[in-house]
Formats: C-alpha cells, structure tokens, sequence
C-alpha cells in the first residue's frame, strides 16, 4: 500500500480519528482523575483534622475525668484539708498510673504546686497552671496543650470542693505515639508530631513514617505556622503527598504542630490500573481498526482506479474503453457518471475541433485553421520551388453599420460577404477565411504577384455591388493587403503581418488593394516609434503648456487665453502640434493629452489667481475625448485637486468631432454644462453640422475658422461669410470669436462687424504659460500709452 495513495489515506484516517479520540479521553481521564483524587484528598484531609481534634479532645475530658474522680476522693481531700504531703503524694502517683498521666499534682489556691507525681516535670507546667485556674474558675474545669523539654503534653485542672474550692488537681499526658498511631487506625493517612525550639528547624516527636522520610519532610515544613494550613503537592521519596499543617502548642521557646497527609499515589492507584487497561484496549482497538480499514479502503479504492484508469485512457482519446464496475453504491454512480462522460466528451470533442478551426457565423475557416493552411502552402512552395500569395482583406465603415444597424444586421452582412468572396473564389484550391471581426483572408497557393493583384481587384469589384438585407441597401468597400512566399516572408508569421501592414496601408490610403513593399512597413515601425516617445515625453514631461491671448475687440482687453501643448524632444528639438496631434488622435493617445492639457492649464490658472489674474482657459477636446462617458468626472477631479472653478474654463469642440456620434457627444456636453465649463463651436463654418442640431447644444461660444477670416479684408465673399457667423451668432445668443487675425486692418474690420473677441498673430503668437503674466503688464501698459 503506497503512502500518497487514496487507500494509505483511508487507513490512515480511520486510525488517526481513532488514535485522537482514544488518546483524548485518555489524557481526560488521567487530568480527571488527578483533579478528582486531589479534591477527595484535601476533603479527606479537612475531615481526619476534626477527627484528630475530637481524639483530643477526647483524651483531655479522659484526664478531666480521672482528675475529678481523684478530687471526690475523701481521704484525698482529708490529705489535702490536713495537709498530709504523703498521703497527697501516695493518691496522685496511684492515680496518676491508674490513668496513665505522667504527672499528678495539687496546686493550691495561689496558683502554687503544692505537691506532684514529679517535681521536676511539675516545674515546666507552672505558667500554664497559672493559664488554667483562669479559665478552670469560669468553667469548673480546664484543658490546654503545653510544650514541656520540647515535648508536647495535653493537661487539665479540676477544682477540689470541701464543699468550697480548697485546691486544684492537675493531670497531664504527653502526646505520644499512641495517639498517633491511634489516628493512623482511624484513618488511612500518616500522622507526624514536630517541635521546634527557639524558631529553629523543626525536629521530629513520633510519626508514623519512617526515620529517613520523618527527616525529610521536616526539612520540608514553612518555618513559621500560625494556623492551620493546606500544602497541595509535596513530593516525599518518590511519592506526592497532600497534608494539612496544625498548629497544636506555642510558648517563648517552642512550637509543636501536627502533620496529617494522604498519599496521592495510592489514592490514584485503583484509577490508574483502569487507565492503562483503557491503554491495552485503545491499542488492541487501533490493531482491529487497522485491520478492517484496510479492508474497506481496498474495496473503495480498487474501483477508483478502475477509474483513473479509463480516465487516462480517455485523455489518450480512446473513447471505446469500457468501463466494467457493478456496485449498487455510490461508486456504481461514479462508474456510469463517467460513462455518460465518456460519451459526452467524445461528442464535445468534435464540436470543440469544429469551433477551434471554423468561424461558427460564416462557416469559413478562422485564423488558427487559415494559419496551417498558409503553414503547408509555404511548404509545398518551398519544395516545388514555387510562390504562394496571402490576401487579407478588411471591410470599410463596418463599425458604423453596427452602431447604426445593429450587430445582428452585421452578422447578416458578414455571411453576406464570406458568400460573395466564396462565389468569386469558386470551387478551386482558393478558399477565404474570416481571421476576426469584419477582417477576411484568402489564400493563393501556387500564384504569381499579377495573379494576386488580379483577384483583389475582382473581388474589390464584386463588393461594389450593393448589399440588400432586410429591404436596407448597403453600399461596402474594403481595403485589401497583398503578400507572399518567398517575395515577401519567410514564415507564416512573418507572411500574416506584412499582409496586415498592407492591408492597413491600403485602408489608409482608400486605395483598393495594396502589395506589402518595405517602406509601408517602415512607415508602421516609425508610427509605432512615434507613440512609445509620446508615451516617454508624457512620464519625463517634455510637454510644454503655451497659451496664445484672446482680447475683447471692443475695449481691447484681454479676457481669456487657449491652452495649447508643444513637445520639446530631447534629440528632435521643437515637434509642432501638426506633427503628433493628428497621430495620437488615430492612436487613442489624445486622452492622455487631454487630460495633461486640463491638469497644467489648471495648476497655471490657481497660480495665475493668486497672482490676481482673473482670466478665463480655454482647452481644445478631440473626438475621442467626447466619446469618453467618465470625461467630466476626469475633469471635476482635476479641478478639484488645483482647488480652481469650472467656470474659469472653457472647452472648445470641433463640428466633425460633434457630428462623429451627436448622441454620446451631447450627453458628454450637457454633463460638462451642468458642472459649469463654458463650450465653444471651434473651426465654425468648415464642418457639415446641422444648424438645428447646434442650437440644441448647450454652446456659449462660436469661433470663426481662420480660413475666413485670413485676409478677409482683401477677399470679400470671406467678410460676407464671417459678418453671416456673427450675425448668427448673435441671433443664438452666442459670443463670436474670431482667430487668425495678423494684422491691425482685419482686427478693425471685426470691431464694425460687432465680433466680440479675437486671437492671432498680431496680438500675440503662442507663448509658455509662465510668459503671460509679464506679457500681459506690458499689453496693459501699451493700452494706457
């Protein structure tokens, strides 16, 4: 059984939940088991401490007893009221034996000894005679415990009544080791006395451990213990004790207290002897578990690689396989899921290599299929030492049909002409492919260049011929590339993309049909040149913001300035607008610009109103910039970042970029209005806007094209032209502005015309932002001269 394999992980599983389980509830039992004797013992503990109390006390009303029955006695209190020291002497050792007190004696009223069974015993107990009558006086008698030559004693005092107290029987007993082995009978724990004189270490008295253990935990003991006290876990030769510490005697020199302790050990011991037969039956369970796992992992395991092997049989694509499994279970579901699978995915399979290499809308070959083929043209050519010819061929203004039509209207248009191009192939080895969108290819194996031109400009002519769907007449063209093996390319790669270059070329220059030549590719690397350092001036700002000034032609103030961009390239020097603005319209890059132009003319209109300079921006919008629907919120967050006003800006639009998409464009229009940017109509009167259209724009401004306005006064059908716009104008409640002016004739001739504003040469040519506030002190100062 392998370890990564399904059925080493079944086992392995099983045992593992298993084994957890079993160990879990050991290790819980064992903590329980702990826990639970630990509690049992320190409740053991606090009991046996009363029990050993009340054996105490018992001993101590044993002596009250003997001592009472000692004082009844007449001839006792006759010796006593006489005075008969051996008589005294004579009941008290008799008595004393009787009882087993190691001291007798009489104590007379004074608190004195009058007589004693010992005489030198007799003089340690003197202070706690003293102790006793006190307390024998108030309660008829007394008991106390007292340390004596560092050992403890029990002692008790009874008054001695003829028929009033005439004198005091004392009794006492040393705590020895028949108490404490009288304790070790009641209970199954140990039970030590230890003594300590002058704080020093405690010394053993009797105990019921052995010596060496009786040492050990003396040294064991807190040196001082005022009341009772409870130790948890004391380790004594190998074994855990719990034991309670009480206090039994203290005077000046000594301390006597009592130990009582259980073993821990033994109290778990019963408990510990199940834990390991829990032990033997997890371990033999983990053998049987292993045992039976297997078994059951084998019987699972063996169908699934039935399974995996069909699978992999399925993956070499040998979908006759059988598959022979016949269980009642989950796995006879899996066998005949897998089954319908293997049907399912020979059926997909087909439909996949139809997708994969046929256009699925005209049924022609697409891009991946059209490459092997142009693949084995190529190596049939090079083996015959003949040519071969790719024609790729892309449709004009197919765009526009979708927008205007609908895309199911150009789907239909698209069969329409993959039809067309088949007719006009026939049923030769030429065969058109579609490569993607409105994009066509057609190869020409075994075809000369003239051979290729000649089938171009048949199919170039067969497109002119209009279209009808859906009673709708459609007028279409196309550009079509040319190139081939070996003339042009090497490889099928190679083959492809000059054939695009061309057909690009072709498009660009609306020339029907264009054969691939080196320059028109050189021209595409340069174009692609062009936008990397666009995109390179943009990050290292090599663009420069200038401004041309717009004066009031009435009072010849200045009221407003046009933004404009110049590139200062590091090597190429100066690069004028005419050379990359037309480019990166075509490219898409005139957003980016865009919104530079709109970021600087901002910062520079902030410093300018710090300055005091109140003018108003204006910034010129491309086609692709109205198409863009998040244009103004691109705008608000610039203004908003330079902390200036919508209004200090106005946006000057073209009538072709309008008139590209009206309804885009004035969505995108009345959302800058509203913010509050003024709009201008720019190059007014060369575009082919409707005038009805216009004056639904939310416009401010129209600005005169300067073709017009260039020499007007020498050309009088421009000056009829230019006074109709101001007229115009007007009428629609719009400002006029006019640009181009350069010199002071037409500047005067626009003031009778009634045009409110004016740009040119011959107020000011185009300078850097930074230029115009001194520029404009010194127009100023030459307007007051």
């Amino acid at each position: 059984m392998r370890l990564r394999s399904l059925e080493s992980r079944v086992v392995t599983l099983f045992i593992s939940l298993l084994l957890s389980l079993q160990l879990a509830g050991y290790f819980f039992i064992d903590r329980s088991i702990d826990d639970n004797a630990r509690a049992q013992i320190e409740s053991s503990l606090a009991f046996n401490e009363k029990i050993f109390l009340h054996l105490l006390e018992q001993n101590a009303q044993h002596l009250i007893e003997g001592a009472t029955l000692l004082s009844k006695d007449y001839a006792f209190r006759q010796a006593i009221g006489t005075n008969d020291t051996q008589t005294m002497v004579s009941a008290l050792l008799n008595h004393g034996e009787r009882i087993k007190a190691d001291l007798t004696m009489v104590v007379g009223l004074d608190g004195k000894i009058i007589v004693a069974s010992s005489d030198t015993l007799a003089h340690g107990f003197q202070k706690s005679v003293y102790d006793l009558i006190k307390s024998a006086t108030e309660k008829g008698s007394a008991s106390s415990t007292d340390i004596v030559d560092g050992k403890p004693y029990q002692m008790v005092m009874v008054p001695v009544n003829a028929p009033v107290t005439i004198s005091w029987v004392a009794m006492a007993i040393p705590i020895d080791r028949r108490l404490v082995n009288d304790m070790r009978e009641l209970s199954a724990m140990q039970i030590s006395i230890f003594t300590s004189k002058n704080n020093g270490p405690w010394m053993p008295n009797v105990s019921t451990l052995d010596e060496q253990e009786e040492y050990k935990l003396a040294a064991l003991l807190p040196s001082a213990i005022t009341k009772s006290t409870f130790i948890r876990d004391l380790n004594l030769n190998d074994d855990h004790y719990s034991e309670r510490i009480l206090p039994l005697a203290k005077n000046e020199k000594s301390a006597t207290v009592a130990v009582l302790q259980l073993s821990i050990n033994q109290a778990v011991a019963p408990y510990k002897k199940l834990q390991r037969n829990l032990l033997f039956l997890t371990i033999l369970g983990g053998i049987i578990a292993s045992i039976f796992s297997a078994i059951t992992a084998r019987r699972i395991t063996n169908p699934v690689r039935q399974l995996a092997e069909t699978a992999r049989r399925l993956g070499t694509g040998d979908y006759k396989t059988t598959i022979d499994i016949k269980q009642n279970d989950e796995i006879g579901d899996l066998a005949n899921s897998f089954s319908h699978m293997r049907d399912a995915i020979a059926l997909r399979e087909k439909e996949i290599s139809r997708l994969a290499y046929w256009d699925n809308l005209t049924t022609l070959p697409n891009r991946a299929l059209f490459t092997d083929m142009v693949d084995e043209a190529i190596s049939v050519a090079k083996s015959r030492g003949n040519s071969c010819f790719v024609l790729m061929m892309d449709l004009d203004r197919f765009k526009h049909v979708n927008d205007v039509m609908g895309h199911r209207f150009g789907d239909v248009l698209l069969q329409q002409v993959a039809l067309r191009l088949s007719a006009e192939l026939g049923a030769g080895n030429s065969r058109p492919a579609r490569l993607g969108g409105d994009e066509f290819a057609i190869l020409l194996p075994a075809t000369n260049v003239d051979q290729a031109q000649q089938l171009a400009n048949r199919i170039l002519l067969t497109l002119e011929q209009p279209i009808s769907i859906e009673d709708q007449t459609v007028d279409i063209s196309a550009g079509i590339g040319i190139a081939g093996y070996p003339d042009h390319a090497n490889d099928t790669a190679t083959l492809l993309s000059h054939a695009e270059v061309a057909m690009y070329a072709a498009k660009l220059a609306k020339n029907g049909a264009v054969l691939y030549s080196q320059t028109i590719d050189k021209s595409s690397q340069q174009s692609l040149s062009l936008l990397t350092e666009m995109r390179t001036a943009l990050e290292q700002n090599h663009f420069q913001l200038y401004v041309q000034p717009k004066v009031s032609v009435i009072s010849n103030e200045v009221v407003a300035v046009e933004a404009l961009v110049r590139w200062f390239h590091p090597e190429k020097g100066m690069i004028f607008p005419d050379q990359f603005i037309p480019f990166a319209e075509q490219t898409g890059f005139i957003r980016q610009l865009t919104r530079w132009v709109m970021n600087a003319a901002a910062a520079c209109c902030q410093q300018w109103q710090n300055a005091g300079i109140n003018i108003k921006i204006s910034v010129n919008i491309s086609t692709r910039d109205l198409l863009d629907q998040e244009l103004p919120e691109k705008f608000a967050e610039i203004l908003q970042k330079n902390q200036v006003l919508p209004e200090c800006f106005c946006l000057e639009i073209t009538e072709s970029a309008i008139m590209d998409d009206p309804v885009r464009a004035h969505l995108t229009l009345d959302k800058l209005h509203a913010m509050g940017m003024e709009l201008s109509i720019d190059d007014f009167g060369t575009g082919y806007s409707s005038l009805a259209y216009l004056k639904r724009l939310p416009v401010d401004e129209l600005k005169i094209d300067k073709s017009f306005v260039l020499k007007m006064e020498q050309d009088i059908d421009n000056t009829k032209i230019v006074k109709s716009t101001i007229d115009l104008g007007h009428n629609m409640g719009l400002r006029v502005v006019a640009e181009g002016i350069e010199n002071a004739e037409v500047l005067a001739l626009l003031k009778e015309l009634g045009c409110d504003q004016a740009q040119g040469y011959f107020i000011s040519k185009p300078m850097p932002a930074g230029n115009m506030p001194a520029w404009l002190e010194r127009w100023k100062s030459n307007q007051t001269a």
